[in-house]
């Protein structure tokens, strides 16, 4: 009984009894034979219990042999069983509308067994051999994306924790690095719905644009404390200084992808953010007065995040700007500090960035305790 259980399964389609058994008689000793007498039938019998191959008259009344060959095709379940044509219409033009519907081979009757015992075997062992490959490409691509969700996470957990060194240095921004990620990431993936960036933000690098904004400051970390930490206006001098950072924060992702060995690494992004998010697209701003597109697109988006913060996030040293109060305040930027054709992108996004930053408050009471930690 398991025996006969193992064995594959035909379908036979033939309005003829007679032919029904003597397809029968040929096969039975070797495969379980299903028989329907017309293409309906067979359409049934096979979304019942998907046969692996199935041999098909043409002439037949309810629904012909090319109709049911085509109804099987565009079944996402059946379509990748073997058709065989098994009729007595032997003109080339029925063969070849046979082949074009999809079928794997065209026998004319009269039936020779050995024929079609050799070209049954033949289709089912191809078909295994098709869903064994098919198996091994599935495995196989299952495999791929563990190990790049794997490599996502190393490479998000390496970012993260860079961007926590810098942090311990100046943690009076609280939960900023948290929002100016979510910030981010919600207005490349609005920016990316306009037919101009479609192509440029795609998923890929949105997901590296906002995996890389932690590091946008981690170039503090070489800033004096004096400066750093300083809640009051900084002079000339000591402001000179604070921009240094941007050029620290270039160089130490620089060293990090030195080691990795290629020129473009998943921290080129970061580097490029880290350098260039206080340049200012008409070009007023540092370390390289870089203006317009100049400025690579990651930083530009950087600049709008990063200030939106820090117009409504507390601070020491600064009274929280209200959220419709800042947007205006930015827009109004639009031309000068901030490229203009992201900002209608933020104009829309930013009532998603109003709540994010109700999540992801800051504690007015810790960081005022911060403060007097200091003094």
């Amino acid at each position: 009984m398991q025996h006969t259980q193992a064995k594959p399964s035909v379908l036979v389609v033939d309005d003829t009894l007679d032919n029904l058994a003597l397809v029968n008689e040929i096969l039975k000793g070797t495969y379980r034979v299903r028989v329907a007498t017309n293409g309906q039938r067979a359409l049934e019998a096979a979304r019942l219990s998907p046969p692996d191959i199935i041999l098909l008259d043409v002439v037949m009344p309810v629904m012909d042999g090319y109709e049911t060959c085509a109804q099987l095709k565009k079944d996402p379940r059946l379509r990748d069983i073997p058709v065989l044509f098994l009729t007595a219409r032997a003109d080339e033009d029925d063969e070849r509308k046979g082949f074009a519907l999809g079928a794997a081979d065209y026998i004319v009757k009269p039936v020779s067994p050995p024929i079609l015992l050799a070209r049954v075997h033949t289709h089912i062992t191809l078909k295994r051999s098709r869903d064994m490959l098919k198996r091994q490409n599935q495995d196989l691509d299952a495999e791929v994306q563990r190990r790049t969700r794997h490599i996502f996470v190393l490479q998000e957990a390496s970012i993260m924790a860079m961007a926590a060194l810098a942090e311990t240095r100046d943690n009076e921004t609280g939960h900023h690095l948290q929002r100016t990620k979510f910030y981010i990431q919600e207005l490349a993936c609005c920016l990316s719905r306009e037919a101009a960036y479609r192509d440029i933000l795609t998923p890929e690098r949105i997901r590296n644009i906002t995996m890389s904004a932690p590091l946008h400051d981690i170039g503090k970390v070489g800033i004096p404390d004096h400066i750093l930490l300083n809640p009051g206006r900084l002079s000339a001098e000591e402001f000179e200084l604070m921009k240094m950072h941007t050029i620290f924060g270039r160089d130490a992702i620089l060293s990090a992808e030195r080691l990795i060995g290629r020129a473009e690494t998943f921290l080129t992004c970061a580097r490029e953010i880290a350098y260039c998010h206080h340049e200012k697209w008409d070009g007023s701003g540092y370390p390289q007065g870089l203006s317009g597109e100049d400025i690579p697109l990651p930083a530009r988006l950087m600049a709008i995040v990063d200030a939106y913060d820090a117009l409504t996030a507390f601070r020491v040293y600064k009274d929280v700007v209200p959220h419709e109060q800042a947007v205006n305040i930015m827009m109004a930027d639009a031309g000068t500090h901030f490229d203009p054709n992201l900002m209608g992108a933020f104009a829309v996004a930013s009532h998603r960035f109003k709540e994010i930053a109700a999540q992801h408050t800051d504690s007015e009471l810790s960081a005022l305790a911060h403060m007097c930690e200091q003094h």
